[in-house]
């Protein structure tokens, strides 16, 4: 790990293996009281300008370190949810039900990632992109864009268009040496809810990517312009406690024909699981009949895991996680499952 801070100009700088010593050098910005004051609309903030994080390896893109720990079927949920340009909200709000707090309720999030990169602008950018670097690796013009001006720049009166306008506003894609670099942009950025799940988002939009173009894998690059840490969600010391979380061995990068089978047996798999009318039988017969590459059927065990739990089927929610063979989800899954029980506990 290294960090760089240019306090003339204030610039933040940390490089790091793993997202999640990426994410707990992020932390210590704010507990080294470097941090300005400033008002957001869920209260008074912390803030730290231009701050840049650069992470080596994508694929360790999980934050275990923060308190308490984040829902990886969540995590998972959203990245099948942007890859497939969806906007339904009531998929998400299953694995997430408090989400309507923050994106604000209906039946769709108008404004969200996938149907931006996907459908929006009246053009697919993730198959655009891949065609472009296909034919012109040494191309500098790939930008992924998300942000809108006409929906999203805030009225004249100063009051924002609506509860979720994007964080995300746009994506940098280039091939150096063989490798796919990504660097992704953020105009406001929660440290405590919103980097850990951005930093899965993108990281496995850069595989996912990179399996399509047939090379390598190349560091994930973060710049938040307004990284910010909510005073009504505590300190760093309250929210942060250091957890040695085992590598993730799995491999998300296949070719794109392969890719595209992959996620939308994936994502029927997960439109079932979020049916209320389904019941464990059905969840476990499903998954048996699942023909996915095996980090997709990881990823498929830990959603169906939540699924279950969420349907108050604890002893089969443990049966099926230990359908993945991945250890680093399996530890991740188990911090939140700990976390559920112990706040039904205290109720």
């Amino acid at each position: 790990m290294s960090s760089f801070t240019n306090h003339q100009n204030m610039f933040h700088i940390v490089e790091a293996e793993t997202a999640d010593e990426l994410w707990r050098e992020a932390a210590q910005w704010f507990a080294d009281e470097g941090a300005s004051k400033q008002e957001g609309r869920g209260g008074p903030t912390a803030e730290i300008l231009r701050a840049g994080l650069s992470l080596r390896n994508p694929r360790q893109r999980w934050v275990a370190s923060r308190v308490p720990a984040i829902n990886p079927a969540f995590a998972i949920a959203e990245v099948v949810w942007i890859v497939a340009g969806r906007r339904d909200s009531e998929f998400l709000n299953f694995f997430n039900p408090s989400l309507p707090k923050y994106q604000g309720v209906g039946p769709i999030y108008g404004r969200s990632y996938g149907y931006r990169l996907r459908e929006h602008f009246g053009l697919d950018q993730l198959h655009r992109a891949c065609t472009v670097l296909r034919t012109n690796t040494d191309s500098r013009q790939v930008v992924l864009q998300i942000w809108d001006s006409a929906s999203d720049l805030p009225l004249e009166d100063g009051s924002p268009q609506g509860p979720d306008i994007p964080c995300n506003i746009v994506s940098l894609l280039k091939i150096r040496n063989g490798r796919l670099e990504w660097t992704q942009i953020m105009r406001s950025n929660d440290l405590f809810r919103g980097l850990p799940h951005n930093i899965v988002q993108f990281t496995c939009l850069q595989e996912v990517m990179a399996g399509w173009l047939g090379v390598d894998l190349g560091s994930y690059n973060h710049f938040s312009d307004s990284l910010h840490l909510y005073h009504n969600d505590g300190t760093v010391s309250e929210r942060l406690e250091p957890f040695a979380l085992a590598k993730n061995p799995d491999d998300l990068a296949l070719p794109k024909n392969e890719s595209d089978r992959a996620f939308i047996q994936l994502g029927e798999f997960a439109n079932l699981l979020v049916s209320t009318d389904r019941k464990s039988a059905d969840i476990d017969y499903a998954f048996g009949k699942l023909e996915l590459p095996a980090a997709y059927l990881n990823l498929a065990a830990v959603l169906a895991a939540e699924a279950l739990r969420r349907r108050e089927d604890n002893a089969e929610s443990q049966r099926m996680i230990e359908n993945c063979t991945n250890s680093c989800l399996i530890q991740l899954f188990n911090r939140w499952n700990a976390r559920v029980s112990a706040r039904r506990l205290t109720v």
